[in-house]
């Protein structure tokens, strides 16, 4: 038997029992040691805030298990493998689970060297990671990103490696601009998008972003970005909103001939792909060019998910990374 989680309904999460599942061919057992909460899109299943008839409502369905960001040790190798070991650390896009069974093609080994808590930031930094090559970073340019949330401080940091001249963060919560400005942001506004224009203007020296990347999800906030870029400027959109019929097109687009580009986790192909991304990600995060150091600012054990959805859900601008850690006794 394993543990779990499960949204049994809206806004209603719980803790189940439920029973392994055999290994078979290709597959590995892992034993989970720490998965980190998307609150973004976690929160928007859980509380169900979503239009009927978008691609939410199709895929939320309850009983829902959430979750996509694992790391764990393979403890059962399978017929038909052999380049993982017993032993071994590994991430994989796994739910929030004491144990799983993967195909050992979807469980990527982790380097020595790196914390293991800040590895979880894997997924996410996966998912910003197809939103900076959509976006096509130019050297020199300058940058705005709409919202320090988790997808927010991951793009920031794929911008800061790219050699931007200015990197704007612009978000409400001060806490998140601090982590922001350590993820190597150079101007941090404590505003809305719409509120930030003239600031985001004077910090350019009188010019508009060449590229604005929306990371909140929120639709007003999407109008606000195809204000900010400067003419024939990039937008990316990098957050599927639960209310589409709120995100409009507004005038700008056009008159003004932007580019909208959006991005999403499966684009992948075979030149820019899980594995590479990683590699990547592992390489820089070595280096100490992709700083993850206070990004985790909650923990909790499996049997307090009751506690940590409900401060995603009510208290989220309080949070950044929400740490489930599975190490002893979670084997159900």
């Amino acid at each position: 038997m394993h543990t779990r989680i499960v949204f049994t309904g809206r806004g209603i999460v719980a803790l189940e029992q439920a029973q392994s599942p055999a290994l078979t061919e290709g597959t590995v057992r892992l034993r989970s040691l720490y998965s980190l909460m998307s609150t973004g899109t976690e929160t928007i299943c859980f509380s169900g805030n979503f239009e009927p008839g978008t691609g939410w409502d199709g895929w939320v369905k309850y009983p829902f298990f959430p979750g996509y960001a694992l790391v764990a040790e393979v403890t059962e190798l399978g017929p038909g493998t052999g380049c993982l070991k017993v032993g071994q650390v590994v991430v994989s896009r796994c739910g929030h689970a004491s144990e799983h069974v993967k195909l050992e093609s979807e469980c990527y080994p982790v380097p020595d060297g790196v914390d293991l808590k800040l590895v979880s930031w894997f997924a996410l930094a996966k998912i910003a990671a197809m939103g900076a090559r959509a976006a096509v970073h130019r050297l020199g340019e300058s940058v705005v990103v709409i919202g320090a949330g988790p997808v927010g401080q991951m793009s920031l940091r794929w911008a800061a490696v790219t050699g931007p001249l200015h990197l704007v963060a612009v978000d409400t919560v001060p806490a998140r601009l601090d982590m922001a400005r350590r993820g190597g942001a150079t101007v941090c506004i404590p505003k809305t998008i719409d509120e930030a224009q003239a600031d985001i203007t004077a910090a350019l020296a009188g010019r508009q972003p060449d590229l604005v990347i929306d990371t909140t999800g929120n639709p007003l906030a999407f109008r606000g970005a195809l204000r900010t870029a400067r003419p024939r400027g990039r937008i990316l959109l990098l957050g599927d909103t639960g209310h589409p019929d709120k995100q409009h097109m507004v005038q700008e687009l056009v008159v003004r001939g932007l580019t909208l580009v959006g991005a999403h986790d499966g684009n992948e192909d075979g030149e820019w792909n899980t594995p590479r991304i990683l590699g990547l990600f592992y390489r820089l995060v070595l280096d100490g060019r992709f700083p993850l150091n206070g990004l985790i600012t909650h923990e909790f054990r499996p049997e307090q998910c009751a506690d940590a959805y409900a401060l995603a859900a009510s208290r989220r601008s309080e949070t950044m990374g929400i740490l489930f850690d599975w190490r002893g006794g979670n084997a159900g």
